[in-house]
């Protein structure tokens, strides 16, 4: 088996910019909504605050070079930083310029353009844009045009001398093909080769016929995948066998709705929090099942997460991960790596961790005051 590189996918958003200071209130960062959190129901794990590397600010170079020497300790070989990009105009793109004019910042990296709608989702007000992508053939040419400097930096993630570039949301582009044949095209003229991959996503087409749209892999993008969407599937239909099962006797349905009934006309906090939450999953139970179906039969890069909690993020419809534990993250982590493919090239040994530092998700491999490290020693023991 080839040795894995694993790849941390990293958010740039802890520092204050112009369009967050307008959308949310002067100063807000990812921090505002992680340190606001609070726990919906009993035992639940709120909020996830920052240990080692504090509240940190990613303008600063101290906190991105302690990023990097913490994630080399424990086996990081880089991180994979999400890119926005908006017809020309970037955001949240300050702490990797300055990580590009600093060579001390030594970790390999990679982009993925995250190209999404930005809304006030987070508010429940799913149609309220900020900023919208307006794709077209002509942006796309600008788009990899600002991109070939930063995959010509000796830092940059290759597969076979290729950066390796990933795009979030691929079901979003009109015209796929012809977006990639114009990157491949540009990146030609500079003397480059692509590797261009796309996220497996839970609600998504995903398989060999999208590959063949000119992707060279497909990165399995957890928890949000096509196993998770199979995973609460089969959970639903073995409940409604439980209900049907335990409700054959015709008056106890009678009397136990009559008591759902006088519940529901409860207007308790208990209530109102647990309507915030739209999916509530076992942790443990889903890594089981995430590792009993791995079969694929096209190029897809192993994935895994420590935990998703985005509760602190969302007002409504949250997802939230219960029972995850640094021994069940470890465990997932040792599955994948025993399981990875070996594909044409030895470098085709990517294992993404999502993420480093999704601290309003609950999902970060930085040391947190409950855990501290011993997500990361997992991680480290699983891979060794």
């Amino acid at each position: 088996m080839n040795k894995i590189r694993p790849i941390a996918i990293h958010l740039p958003q802890f520092h204050p910019f112009p369009e967050n200071d307008e959308w949310w209130g002067k100063g807000f960062t990812e921090w505002t909504n992680v340190t606001k959190a609070k726990p919906l129901f009993e035992g639940h794990y709120q909020p996830h605050l920052p240990a080692d590397l504090g509240f940190y600010d990613l303008r600063l170079e101290e906190a991105r070079l302690a990023q990097e020497a913490l994630a080399k300790e424990y086996g990081i070989y880089g991180f994979c930083y999400y890119h926005y990009w908006f017809n020309g105009k970037t955001l949240m793109h300050e702490p990797i310029k300055r990580k590009l004019q600093n060579s001390d910042e030594d970790l390999p990296f990679m982009l993925c353009w995250a190209n999404e709608n930005w809304s006030r989702a987070w508010d429940g007000k799913d149609k309220d844009l900020l900023i919208e992508q307006h794709y077209n053939l002509e942006d796309d040419r600008e788009h990899i045009k600002f991109l070939l400097p930063i995959f010509k930096d000796k830092r940059y993630i290759r597969i076979d001398n290729k950066p390796v570039f990933v795009v979030y949301k691929s079901a979003d582009l009109p015209h796929p093909k012809e977006t990639i044949r114009i990157w491949r095209d540009e990146a030609a003229k500079e003397g480059l080769e692509l590797y261009i991959c796309r996220m497996d996503r839970w609600n998504t087409p995903n398989g060999q016929d999208i590959l063949d749209l000119g992707f060279d892999a497909a990165i399995d993008f957890q928890p949000l995948s096509n196993n998770l969407r199979n995973y609460i599937k089969t959970k639903r239909v073995d409940n409604e066998k439980k209900k049907e099962k335990q409700f054959k006797n015709t008056l106890l349905r009678k009397v136990i709705n009559k008591i759902r009934f006088e519940l529901s006309k409860l207007d308790s906090p208990q209530k109102n929090d647990q309507q915030k939450i739209e999916q509530m999953i076992d942790y443990a139970e889903y890594v089981d099942y995430d590792l009993q179906n791995l079969d694929i039969d096209y190029k897809r890069f192993p994935c895994v997460t420590p935990s998703w909690d985005n509760a602190s993020r969302r007002k409504f419809n949250a997802t939230v991960f219960v029972n995850s534990s640094p021994d069940q993250f470890g465990k997932w982590v040792a599955g994948k790596k025993n399981n990875l493919q070996n594909f044409d090239s030895p470098e085709e040994n990517l294992l993404f961790i999502n993420a480093w530092n999704e601290w309003a998700e609950g999902n970060h491999l930085e040391p947190d005051q409950k855990y501290g490290r011993q997500y990361l020693e997992a991680f480290y023991k699983a891979i060794k």
